[in-house]
């Protein structure tokens, strides 16, 4: 019997398959190219030869979009033009309260308000996700409100959007479409900021706006996928119920016997059984004067959200009534944006100096009259690289106005022109590095950095790197702070430092030590401190008391630096300044190879195989070794005495193997540094933030929010004890020891009472849990920006 050569011959049950195989195997194929496989390749293997089987039988099945003919095409997102199903609008504004009374005032001469809802307004990007019969289908920005850009493959890699619907409380729907905004965490836009400019990348975002922005438009998914990005859903669009007809927004109507929408609060309920991220910061109300209360307390409060906000959004809850009130050409009479004014100060620019980082980045910062801003005072604040400076148009000596970026980082916005009296001058980039001389240059053609080349030698790049290696992150030194790491690579006496490079640290003796004589830094500025007698700068003996003996100081540097000989692997390759190697990079290295020996000697396929490390670390370190002189200091530190194996004598049971722990607040028995190598020498993964794959959260003295969202996601929660017992004897007999109820199944009767209550874990939960180098590249080395400076920016 021959194969049917047409669809029609083709039944119903094998066409249907088809399909199913096809979208599967499609997600598979992506999520292994963003390198988070869900299924192993023989599960792969499995699928593709049964598609393959199909389309054997039925050859008309075999078309160019099926997995079949595609083989290693690059995945790239092409932003075509989309049209949303149903528009999206915008939002009218008010301004001040008298504002937020008319529209309230407009609104109920027309229809009997009930009931307001209020929420937050996140500063971020307005995308709109489509889902058929519970899946993923697209996702688009805004556009024009009618059509926007598909980035549907870039939204898929944002941890806190579901792929599929939640059908555990109620059937998805057969078509639902949701707007949201998708936003980058402040504390994760810091760490981003601290990646791209310890790594050079490229010129660190402005705000976490921006880089959500930048990061929603990158072509390669796999990009988008190292940014820790998150979303929050507030309302509805098209909706068919399962089994019903089609509504949309403000008009979803009950279609099939299935549930209806009849409110935004009740909207919001079901979103979050289908697992949909929403707030749990939205609150519904009677009456203005608690709109004008909830407005109150968040421009008071604006820097409590995990995200930046600018606004409050109000909205009519009710579904009829806001079908009846309607919309204008461009805003809906039933919701209105109340905006914020943004927290900006200005204050004099006293001149613009450069700094050199670790890595040889030259990077130019502005020194201004303190002020305070966003609840701290600033005195410094980054300015990037000169074309930025340019870009700005700022002069040194004007009058700047300043913000926070994130409320995290001193960000200049732009001068203040009219408060000019033609004092001010021109920023010149220096042709030379400040610290040793050498010419700057870029490391490749386009870059906006300059670089200093002088990598060994350049005290300044020393200095850096030296107070990296005793930084709490690597061999934690603490006797070694920013001060004496400035006075052991440039002393004004000694002519030559006691120190050509780090390889030197651990052969330092007491009698190198005492003739160093330096500045007195001011601990602030790190600039000299003046004699008040003389106007000269202060010097003195640095090691040395006034007798001419070693200061207690000495003492303690050498104890800690002995013990920073038995530190483990994974500290010893973070404090060798490898670019892109943070700690979980380190860790995951360290519990792979085992060895510094078989780490220098893998190949780069070899080191990027591994769990958490990926192509772009294991290139860097490739590079690293590849230099004599870096090669040298690691040779140097084992002639020391430096620990640069973990041995496996098999004394330590390894029962945590794939099992992740998250500690938070202060435990008696343990550092929480001690804690994480407890966990690591145990197999386990150390994290800083929780999600449901989080296994364990341990507990001690004033937790903060993690027991809160662990409470709320179900992980099971362990004190200090249960920590032991975890340590001592394995998951299985910790898990008795939780302090937190085990979650009941969810039935119906059990959907929460607030659509936020469980889905408002999602703004500060991991946003790429999976993305194995991003939670590498998340913990690589502090920014270049800040050692450079070394205040509050």
């Amino acid at each position: 019997m021959s194969a049917p050569d047409t669809t029609t011959d083709i039944p119903d049950e094998v066409r249907a398959r088809h399909t199913e195989l096809c979208q599967e195997l499609d997600d598979h194929s992506y999520r292994y190219y963003l390198g988070t496989p869900v299924v192993s390749d023989a599960e792969y293997d499995t699928l593709m030869r049964e598609l393959v089987g199909i389309e054997d039988s039925y050859p008309a099945l075999a078309t160019q979009d099926s997995p079949t003919q595609k083989v290693g095409a690059p995945i790239s997102v092409d932003f075509a033009a989309v049209e949303h199903l149903v528009r999206m609008e915008s939002l009218g504004n008010a301004f001040d309260v008298d504002e937020l009374n008319a529209w309230a005032d407009r609104a109920s001469a027309e229809v009997p308000v009930n009931g307001y809802l209020c929420e937050l307004k996140i500063d971020g990007l307005a995308v709109d996700l489509v889902y058929e019969k519970g899946r993923l289908v697209r996702a688009a920005t805004r556009g024009d409100g009618r059509v926007g850009e598909d980035i549907t493959l870039n939204v898929r890699t944002i941890g806190v959007v579901p792929e599929r619907l939640d059908e555990s409380v109620r059937p998805a729907p057969e078509l639902l479409e949701v707007r949201g905004e998708v936003f980058l965490p402040v504390e994760d836009f810091g760490r981003l900021n601290e990646r791209i400019t310890a790594s050079g990348e490229h010129t660190p975002f402005a705000n976490p706006r921006n880089a959500a922005a930048g990061s929603l438009r990158q072509k390669d998914p796999r990009v988008t996928a190292t940014r820790p990005l998150s979303m929050i859903v507030h309302g509805v669009g098209a909706y068919v119920p399962a089994g019903g007809s089609e509504s949309g927004g403000n008009g979803v109507r009950d279609g099939g016997g299935d549930v209806a929408f009849t409110s935004q609060s009740q909207a919001y309920r079901l979103l979050g059984e289908w697992g949909l991220p929403l707030s749990d910061r939205y609150r519904v109300v009677t009456t203005m004067d608690e709109v004008r209360e909830y407005v109150g307390y968040y421009a008071a409060h604006r820097h409590e959200p995990a995200y930046e906000i600018d606004g409050i959004v109000i909205k009519v809850d009710d579904f009829a009534l806001q079908r009846r009130l309607g919309s204008t050409s461009r805003v809906p009479r039933w919701a209105i944006a109340y905006k914020y004014p943004p927290e900006e100060v200005t204050t004099r620019l006293l001149d613009i100096k450069v700094g050199v980082g670790r890595t040889g980045r030259v990077t130019p910062y502005g020194v201004m009259e303190p002020v305070v801003v966003a609840g701290s005072e600033v005195e410094f604040a980054t300015l990037h690289n000169a074309r930025e400076v340019e870009r700005k148009g700022v002069l040194i000596g004007d009058t700047v106005v300043l913000r926070k970026a994130g409320d995290v980082i001193p960000e200049i916005v732009a001068p203040v022109l009219d408060r000019r009296d033609g004092t001010e001058r021109a920023f010149a980039m220096p042709e030379t590095c400040p610290e040793c001389g050498t010419p700057l240059g870029q490391q490749k053609e386009g870059d906006v950095d300059l670089r200093c080349p002088n990598a060994r030698s350049c005290p300044g790049q020393l200095r850096e790197r030296l107070f990296f290696v005793a930084s709490r992150k690597a061999l934690d030194i603490e006797a070694l702070g920013y001060v004496a790491a400035t006075a052991l690579t440039q002393p004004l006496e000694p002519a030559q430092p006691p120190m050509r490079d780090e390889g030197d640290l651990f052969d330092l003796t007491v009698d190198m030590l005492l003739p160093i004589r330096t500045h007195v830094l001011d601990p602030d500025t790190t600039e000299p401190k003046t004699d008040p007698k003389t106007g000269e700068p202060k010097v003195v003996s640095f090691f040395a008391n006034k007798k001419g003996e070693p200061k207690k100081t000495v003492e303690k540097l050498f104890e800690q630096l002995e013990e920073a000989k038995s530190k483990p692997l994974w500290r010893v390759l973070v404090a060798l300044s490898i670019r892109h190697v943070g700690p979980r990079a380190a860790e995951d290295l360290a519990r792979h190879f085992r060895s510094m020996d078989a780490i220098r000697a893998a190949s780069e396929e070899e080191l990027a195989s591994v769990d958490g490390v990926g192509p772009t670390i294991a290139a860097s370190i490739r590079e690293w070794f590849a230099v004599d002189w870096h090669a040298e200091i690691v040779r140097k530190w084992a002639d020391a005495g430096v620990r640069m194996e973990d041995e496996d004598d098999g004394s330590r049971p390894r029962h945590l193997e794939g099992v992740t722990v998250v500690v938070t607040g202060s435990l008696e028995g343990f550092s929480r540094d001690g804690a994480k190598e407890a966990i690591a020498e145990r197999g386990g993964r150390a994290t800083a933030s929780v999600s449901k794959k989080t296994g364990f959260v341990v507990v001690g003295d004033s937790p903060g929010s993690k027991y809160d969202k662990a409470v709320k996601l179900g992980v099971p929660v362990l004190d200090e004890e249960g920590f032991r017992v975890l340590l001592e004897a394995g998951p299985d007999a910790a898990a008795v020891k939780r302090v937190n109820p085990a979650p009941e199944e969810p039935g119906a009767e059990d959907a929460p009472e607030a659509a936020g209550s469980e889905a408002g874990a999602g703004p500060e939960a991991d946003a790429v849990s999976g993305a194995a180098e991003t939670r590498a590249a998340e913990t690589a080395a502090d920014a270049e920006t800040a050692e450079a400076v070394r205040g509050d920016a």
